[in-house]
């Protein structure tokens, strides 16, 4: 505490600039509400209303050099405040102009004598026309547009919520983020949603300004002509040329920046939130077509050659179109030919050699590996940050983390066999996995509670085999409104990567991963790894055991327990079948906690009492026992019936049996049923309360 007192009054600059941050709310308002209550001197309302001004212009600017709207978050408090300033300085313009309008235009400053002499060259006719016009565009198009966006964008924002939260839920359970990124995720959608609510409430302010705007016109020409003429004894025409230019002065130094604002409001609710900026969005996907810049030039020639038409005009903007289209033309020409040459080249400089064969035209088989056809590579491609290898990084690192070692690489290369969009996941050179992407499309997910269909192609989920649809981007929303869940095309991709690597961890654990935890291991605990490896156990036998968790679905992140238990068993058991039983009772409490976390009752499938009877006798006939094929058929249908059941009830597929059947049940139902986890009762610890919802064979 001290060292961090002493390092504050090191830096007094920065308890300054943040207190005067926290002031700069409170002395705004202020300045609002002095500015309505004491009378301004004309050069202090100059530098208000340029400051007013600029305020606007910088608004504006922002909005357009924004990415997405909530980079500009303060946009509807800026909006409040702004339209507050200016309705403060007409208040304060006001009492200047009834006060001192009859001494002359510059009685209430230069800014205004300079908006309502030069802007509308002293002809208060032309001025009140003009100031009605802006103020029918602010009003009637751009403030009511924007606020018509607003409100339909806060009504699909709010709509799309769920559907959002649910994409974000699984990309978290995928292991494409990590809870700090869902959570950040999770806070953009809300203050999303808040941002365009706000926007729609603040709208109104703008409308509302523009209204008093008009009002205020009339009350100052009407105040005027009663001032000028009952006070200062102006006669009619001068007091109406001299109050109404000053009122319309007044009037247009308000109204532009008002302008200027509902135009910023405007582009914040009305652009696609991408990664370029307004100006860089318009010039890209306006000017990147030169076939339509040389049409578009060349109808402006055709009209300029007709008699009578401003050929000048015309002929100058469509022949410059049409150069613009060529020079376009000819470097996207320029651009081809050099990619082409750059891929020839190389090729046909290369020599061909008929060398001896040698041990390094033998190609290893990867043990994991990713196949794309040519209209996935974008995904991958590491030139261009394809958005697939960024999310595979994260698989990798997950499996890590849950499982408990690190995966071997995958390896990504593109296969010109397979369907342009397709893709082929192989383990260990053989095909465990296949499916479609359509980049630029996005996979609309039924999860069994929609409300309406969806216009695009069916198909499945490739991971979970759930109906699916691909639909365009801009039915995205729509979709998520409906209850589907939406992800796009290197999601799709990576889930499945993660659902089979996930589904064959014991296979991807190899002796040099098993080595490889090992040498992690005797950095925490050398004496227990010195003790058991390979004294007691040998690396054949650990791995065997832990491929045997893994293929039950039991991590083997801790490793501690699992060696702890192997030293004590291992040296009275050789085999690996019943040290993994042992293994698994010291690691019962995390097994239970997998499938039901919390200290709730455990709602579980069990067997009827003579099934385990039964089964109990089948497995005492031998060293190898084995299951009569009448009864091996009852079991297995049993079984499944009672797991439909279990899985209707929205309960974990779990079948709780006594230690000794547990190893044999487990084998004989992981191949139809790889859902199912079987556990025993000496798996559960003692402070568990366990509640057979389900029970199998009782009227088999």
């Amino acid at each position: 505490m001290n060292t961090r007192a002493g390092f504050l009054s090191r830096r007094p600059d920065v308890l300054a600039g943040t207190n005067l941050r926290a002031l700069a709310g409170p002395v705004l308002i202020c300045m609002i509400l002095g500015m309505m209550i004491l009378p301004l001197p004309p050069f202090l309302l100059d530098l208000l209303f340029t400051f007013n001004i600029a305020l606007s212009v910088m608004v504006l600017l922002v909005s357009m050099y924004t990415m997405k709207p909530l980079d500009f978050a303060a946009f509807p408090s800026v909006l409040l405040f702004s339209t507050l300033l200016r309705l403060s300085l007409n208040v304060a313009s006001t009492r200047v102009v009834l006060l001192e309008g009859h001494t002359g235009p510059d009685a209430a400053g230069q800014v205004i004598e300079a908006f309502g002499h030069f802007l509308v060259g002293g002809n208060f006719a032309v001025g009140i026309v003009v100031f009605i016009i802006l103020m029918v565009i602010n009003f009637m198009v751009i403030t009511k547009g924007a606020g018509r966006i607003a409100e339909v964008s806060a009504r699909f924002t709010l709509d799309a919520m769920p559907g959002k939260q649910m994409a974000i839920d699984a990309d978290l359970n995928a292991g494409l983020v990590n809870e700090e990124q869902a959570r950040k995720r999770r806070l953009e959608v809300a203050q999303e949603a808040e941002f365009y609510g706000s926007m729609d409430g603040a709208s109104k302010f703008v409308r509302g300004d523009a209204i008093a705007g008009l009002l205020i016109m009339v009350i100052n020409i009407l105040g005027g002509l009663i001032v000028g003429m009952a006070q200062h004894g102006m006669d009619f025409a001068s007091a109406g040329k001299t109050y109404t230019l000053l009122t319309i002065g007044d009037g247009l130094v308000a109204q532009i920046p008002s302008l200027v604002i509902s135009t910023a409001a405007g582009v914040i609710v009305s652009r696609v939130a991408t990664n370029e900026d307004i100006g860089t969005q318009l010039t890209g996907q306006l000017f990147t077509n030169p076939r339509v810049l040389m049409i578009t030039g060349s109808i402006l020639v055709l009209m300029g050659l007709i008699p009578g038409m401003p050929h000048f005009a015309f002929l100058l903007l469509g022949g410059g179109a049409i150069q613009l289209g060529r020079v376009m033309s000819k470097r996207a020409v320029d651009r081809k030919s050099a990619s082409a040459l750059v891929d020839v080249i190389p090729a046909a400089m290369t020599p061909v050699e008929n060398s001896e064969a040698s041990w390094e035209d033998v190609t290893l088989i990867d043990t994991l590996g990713l196949e794309v056809g040519y209209r996935l590579i974008p995904l991958v491609d590491k030139n261009s940050d394809g958005e697939l290898l960024k999310r595979i990084k994260s698989i990798r690192k997950k499996f890590a983390q849950e499982i408990g070692f690190l995966p071997p690489v995958i390896h990504i290369r593109d296969n010109l066999e397979l369907r342009p969009n397709g893709y082929r996941i192989a383990l260990k050179g053989v095909e465990v996995g296949i499916g479609e992407a359509y980049p630029g499309q996005w996979l609309a997910i039924n999860p069994g509670q929609v409300t309406a269909a969806l216009p695009g192609t069916p198909t499945q989920d490739p991971a979970f085999g759930l109906p699916a649809i691909w639909i365009d981007t801009n039915m995205r929303e729509q979709a998520q409104v409906y209850g589907y869940t939406v992800v796009d095309s290197s999601t799709v991709v990576a889930t499945h990567l993660n659902h089979l690597v996930v589904t064959h961890a014991s296979e991807l654990l190899g002796r040099q991963e098993v080595q490889a935890l090992i040498e992690r291991m005797s950095k925490d605990t050398p004496s227990l790894v010195e003790d058991l490896v390979p004294k007691t156990i040998s690396l054949t036998t650990l791995q065997k055991v832990l491929q045997s968790l893994l293929e039950e679905g039991v991590p083997i992140r801790d490793m501690r327990t699992i060696l702890e238990a192997l030293a004590e068993h291992a040296a009275k058991m050789p085999d690996a079948h019943d040290l993994t039983a042992v293994v698994r009772l010291a690691l019962g409490r995390a097994i239970t906690q997998q499938w039901f976390p919390g200290s709730g009752d455990m709602q579980v499938m069990g067997l009827d009492s003579n099934l385990e009877r039964v089964l109990s006798q089948a497995l005492a006939t031998g060293a190898n026992p084995g299951l009569e094929p009448g009864l091996a058929h009852t079991l297995l249908t049993e079984t499944q019936k009672a797991m439909t059941r279990q899985q209707n009830l929205g309960l974990a597929p779990v079948l709780l049996v006594q230690h000794s059947l547990r190893a044999m049940l487990a084998r004989f139902l992981r191949r139809s049923l790889p859902q199912l986890k079987v556990l025993s009762y000496a798996e559960v610890p003692d402070t568990r309360t366990i509640k057979v919802v389900n029970l199998i064979g009782a009227h088999g």
